[in-house]
């Protein structure tokens, strides 16, 4: 009962309005409870300014997809990708949701000699978030973090908030700084 009662206790509940596009093409509005996760309750921790949006998501989606289902361009919305090197250190990148990450410039942002893409079926107890929903920010381990140069040239960009179906948009500046990390060429 003790730990059902401090489960409570740490919830923190939001509403966030979101849109639905009924097949007809009729603009719908509905209010959804969305639980604060991991990396939203570290930004309010740090005071850092943060907008968040929730979208329909149940699984797994590309982040084209999800740029799209935020209203966002391609080039504003990151994905965060966790790799393992051989010194058997993991790292974590982010980058647009459109390129790809080029193995050799990320080694060398970290000064390794290789880095390769961490397994899917490790994300979780790796970083304590689910494939298509992790979060750079409030992972379960501080993992040395680069940010693709292209951030700094935007004043806010979108990266996922930690759970499927909702995402973040904040300053690069903003994530470089809660996350510790730096910037860097990273793509092809």
């Amino acid at each position: 009962d003790n730990n059902i009662d401090n489960l409570q206790k740490n919830i923190i509940i939001v509403v966030v309005q979101i849109n639905l596009i009924p097949t007809r093409g009729v603009k719908m509005s509905k209010t959804v409870k969305v639980a604060k996760t991991n990396a939203m309750r570290t930004l309010d921790q740090q005071h850092i300014s943060y907008e968040y949006t929730a979208y329909p998501s149940d699984s797994f989606m590309d982040g084209l997809s999800v740029a799209k289902a935020v209203g966002k361009q391609p080039e504003e919305c990151f994905k965060t990708l966790v790799t393992v090197a051989a010194s058997r250190t993991n790292y974590v990148f982010v980058i647009p949701v459109a390129a790809e990450l080029d193995l050799k410039k990320a080694a060398a942002s970290v000064g390794e000699k290789s880095i390769a893409m961490l397994p899917s079926k490790e994300i979780t107890a790796t970083t304590g978030y689910v494939k298509g929903g992790c979060s750079p920010i409030g992972m379960k381990k501080h993992f040395t973090t680069v940010i693709d140069a292209s951030a700094q040239d935007l004043t806010s960009l979108t990266v996922s908030a930690g759970k499927l179906g909702l995402q973040i948009t904040l300053a690069p500046q903003d994530l470089a700084k809660i996350c510790e990390a730096k910037f860097a060429q990273l793509t092809i």
